[in-house]
């Protein structure tokens, strides 16, 4: 991870259960973390102290949202040198032990975006997780013609130079989607990694998921980016055809799907 410049960026919010569990068997692969305490008022704060010196950590002094945390981290590890980023959430559902098959592919395929793909028959897999993704999944494929099969993981790995993400659309956890379709509207592409999931019994589960607001945010986000499919996406594509065609060249709006 050193020699390919990978960093570990980890959002929490509130996860002061969780989070240093997590960050421990982080550090089992790799010692360049980057956590953004995303307004945390929980005793985050206290466990992160408990890592000073071992993770970088940059806080927000109010909670901003997902998306904000993750913009605040890539931004950190640019600053700090690093062309990748894989991000994993701090909730304790993500293994870290699957960071080195991102690694791996990330060597196969340096220029894509490697996405987490989650067993969505995983047991205790929340109904609302499953039907939340299955509706981002077509809407997905809608706006950019690809087919992936969970663009809900947080379990991603990034090149730093690959992510074109505005701010002025959302800055909450559907940010993660916004992102993957701007990232296929200028050509890069996609490759789903096969993850395990955890999923703690829904009494000792912490979820910031409301699904009334959240749908109705995310439904707001989709209403937006198929617009902007109609005036933009769609006559790119149409001009990538058409110059490929004649000049033989081009970036192709395909995505390589490995299993």
């Amino acid at each position: 991870m050193d020699e390919r410049r990978i960093c570990v960026v980890v959002p929490t919010y509130n996860n002061a259960s969780t989070l240093g569990a997590v960050l421990s068997r982080i550090l089992t692969y790799t010692d360049a973390v980057i956590v953004v305490n995303d307004g945390s008022d929980d005793g985050t704060a206290d466990i992160l102290n408990t890592f000073s010196g071992t993770v970088h950590v940059e806080n927000h002094t109010t909670n901003k949202g997902k998306g904000a945390a993750l913009m605040t981290g890539f931004g950190a590890a640019r600053r700090m040198g690093y062309r990748y980023a894989i991000t994993i959430d701090s909730d304790a559902q993500h293994f870290p032990e699957d960071i080195p098959a991102m690694v791996e592919f990330n060597c196969r395929f340096p220029t894509h975006i490697i996405v987490g793909q989650r067993d969505m028959n995983a047991r205790n897999m929340p109904g609302k997780n499953t039907f939340a993704n299955k509706f981002s999944n077509f809407w997905f494929y809608v706006q950019t013609g690809t087919r992936l099969g969970d663009t809900q993981t947080g379990f991603r790995l990034y090149p730093l130079s690959a992510i074109y993400w505005p701010r002025c659309i959302t800055s909450r956890y559907e940010a993660e989607l916004e992102v993957l379709v701007y990232a296929r509207w200028h050509g890069i592409n996609v490759v789903p990694a096969p993850i395990r999931v955890y999923y703690a019994p829904q009494n000792q589960r912490i979820s910031h998921f409301r699904p009334t607001l959240d749908f109705a945010r995310i439904s707001m986000l989709n209403t937006v980016l198929c617009f902007f499919t109609v005036v933009y996406a769609w006559p790119v594509r149409l001009w990538r055809v058409i110059f490929c065609r004649k000049g033989g060249g081009g970036t192709s709006l395909s995505v390589n799907h490995v299993v």
